[in-house]
């Protein structure tokens, strides 16, 4: 007896709700095009015509990030709009702080069976996120893998004296989720859906808030404004992530207690315990983003972001020493 024949949707893939997931995020991928996107989608690459008129010695700064453990979150809540924002935020506010503009973004979805509704609303995030940032959405790449899945002038010259301004965070962004989970859901048993005084809000939703994007306000800052470093507050945090803009004989002396800490840190710090050296090299602790110019600069550049209505503050300065940083304030 001849065997019956097997289909790849027999096997986890249904190319047909491939088709249907690409109908559906179409319309979401197009708003996002620039004057610069040529053609649309469905090509085996995405071809974007560069303005040579606008800038003068063009380099293209290239850059590469995901949200960690922030995914178990919104699997968890079976909320995927926002995730998309945060996928966009990561990269985007990484090539920034060399003063680049964001062009083009690609993304890839893999998953172990292949959900049209939630890849769309997965989509529409990673759109709005390119919205935020002001670059196209111009291609990507959604994969079913079934038994594999289960069902994130700049130059340098920073010299000691400079001062170190903070603008604020949403909240934890993308990192430090693996250590965040543990406290709230392993250590505390705090359900996702439970509302947090605090927090004046539910768990869940303080842990979905989305990476904030700093893109166009950064732009229009550094047309008015002088600014000698950026720094994106990702991974390893407030001590890690600073001294990589930093010129060697120079260090960063931060001040805690010069910002407002947002309370979600507080409960993790308290609800571990977490110490808060560790709290400083895991998370942003408010501060998502960071500028370093000369003191004259600075108080311009604060006073500019808070006409804009910006939180920011004056955080830490840089002194002579071997590149690194100091956290003073701590009891």
């Amino acid at each position: 007896m001849r065997k019956r024949s097997l289909t790849y949707q027999q096997a986890g893939v249904d190319i047909s709700q491939g088709n249907r997931t690409v109908e559906m995020i179409k319309p979401l991928v197009e708003k996002t095009f620039r004057k610069e996107v040529l053609g649309g989608l469905g090509g085996f690459g995405a071809l974007f015509a560069l303005d040579m008129d606008k800038y003068k010695h063009p380099v293209l700064v290239s850059g590469t990030d995901g949200v960690g453990t922030k995914l178990a979150v919104s699997q968890l809540l079976d909320k995927h709009d926002t995730i998309g924002i945060d996928c966009v935020a990561m990269c985007v506010n990484d090539i920034l702080v060399t003063g680049a503009e964001p062009l083009f973004f690609l993304d890839y979805l893999a998953v172990g069976k292949l959900e049209p509704e939630q890849a769309a609303s997965l989509v529409a995030g990673i759109a709005e996120g390119c919205s935020q940032a002001g670059c196209a959405l111009i291609g990507g790449e959604t994969a079913e893998m079934p038994g594999f899945y289960a069902p994130g002038e700049y130059e340098i010259a920073v010299t000691s004296g400079d001062l170190l301004l903070g603008l604020s965070s949403t909240g934890l962004h993308s990192n430090g989720y693996s250590l965040a989970r543990r406290v709230f859901f392993d250590v505390n048993g705090w359900k996702p859906n439970e509302y947090i005084e605090e927090l004046g809000c539910t768990l869940g939703e303080e842990l979905l808030k989305p990476t904030r994007i700093y893109v166009k306000l950064i732009q229009a800052l550094i047309q008015e404004c002088s600014i000698k470093g950026m720094a994106h507050i990702t991974g390893g945090g407030l001590i890690e992530n600073p001294p990589r803009i930093l010129p060697p004989g120079t260090h960063l002396e931060i001040e805690y207690g010069s910002w407002q800490v947002p309370p979600v840190f507080d409960l993790i710090a308290k609800g571990g315990p977490v110490d808060t050296m560790e709290m400083m090299r895991t998370f942003n602790m408010g501060i998502g983003f960071v500028l370093i110019a000369d003191p004259k600069e600075a108080l311009r550049i604060q006073q500019w972001l808070k006409d804009k209505g910006e939180t920011v503050s004056i955080i830490g300065k840089v002194v002579e020493g071997d590149p690194g940083v100091s956290i003073r304030g701590l009891v």
